[in-house]
This record gives structure tokens, sequence and C-alpha cells, in this order.
């Protein structure tokens, strides 16, 4: 194959990935009326369990409860965010609930909720030192909302070793 028709045939592909991606996202938001999905949830309490992974308690269902604590910290964070910043996080959630948006970006074959915990780190990984600023953005974005909504909860303080704000 020549070099030419190797660039054309790589530009249509990636034309025609970018184009499905986005339709996907229409049709499938992370985010219905500032509120996660069912799909988003999913997602959060995959990327908990693998990115709070030696913070979450270690029974199952205390576990969980944590989890779905947290889901529910960062459905509040976004509700509260501003309609530009909710349209892109709804962007990015909804792309990674697709398979191939999931493929794309985090490099996970596995649907989020049937991925192993190592299986979900290893895709945080490829993310995180990952050459493209997209990836690389996309994995800052998704562990600071993780770590910021699980640690305001003050439940969570004593493992950080944070007592509380000081009285005054």
């Amino acid at each position: 194959m020549q070099r030419r028709s190797l660039l054309k045939l790589g530009l249509v592909s990636g034309a025609v990935l970018a184009l499905a991606g986005g339709a996907a996202v229409l049709l499938r938001p992370g985010l219905d009326q500032g509120r996660l999905t069912p799909a988003a949830r999913a997602l959060f309490a995959s990327l908990g369990r693998a990115i709070l992974q030696g913070t979450l308690p270690t029974e199952t269902e205390a576990q969980a409860r944590a989890l779905q604590g947290l889901v529910e910290r960062v459905d509040a964070v976004a509700l509260n965010l501003p309609a530009h910043v909710q349209a892109e996080l709804s962007q990015l959630v909804g792309l990674l609930c697709t398979a191939p948006g999931r493929l794309a970006l985090a490099g996970l074959a596995s649907d989020w909720p049937d991925a192993s915990g190592d299986e979900v780190r290893a895709a945080l990984d490829g993310m995180r030192y990952s050459t493209l600023a997209v990836r690389q953005q996309a994995y800052h974005a998704l562990h600071e909302i993780v770590g910021g909504a699980y640690f305001s909860d003050e439940s969570t303080w004593k493992t950080l070793g944070y007592p509380g704000p000081l009285v005054l």
C-alpha cells in the first residue's frame, strides 16, 4: 500500500470514528438534566473502586455504601456545575460509557462494572501516562472528581489523618 493511500485511509477512519463517537454521545449523554445517568453512575463507582483502593472500607457492605455515597456526591457536584462545564462532563462521561469511546479513550475493553479493579487501574494509568493531552486531561478530571467527592465527606477524613476544621 502506498503511503498516500495509507494516509487517506487513516483520515477517513478517524473521521468515521469521530462521527460515530459524537453521535453516540448525543444519543447517550453522561448527564441528564445535570444528573448522572445510570451508566455514568456505574462508571464513577468503578472509578472509585480503582482510584480509592486502600482507602475504602474492606468489608463488602461498607465498601458498597461508601461507593454509593461517592456516586451521590459526584451527582451533587455535577448538578451544581455551570452549564458549560456540565456539557463538557456529559460529553466525557457519555463517551466513556460507550464501547468505542471507552476503548479509544481509556483502552478498556470490558464495560466499567464488569472490569476488575486492576483492569480499571491499568486503563487509568494508560490515560495518565499517555502522550495524548486529551487522555491526560480526562484522567485528571476523573481523578479530581472522584477524590474530591469522596473526601468531602467527614467520615473519610480519619483515613487521611485530617481532624477536621479548627474551631475558632
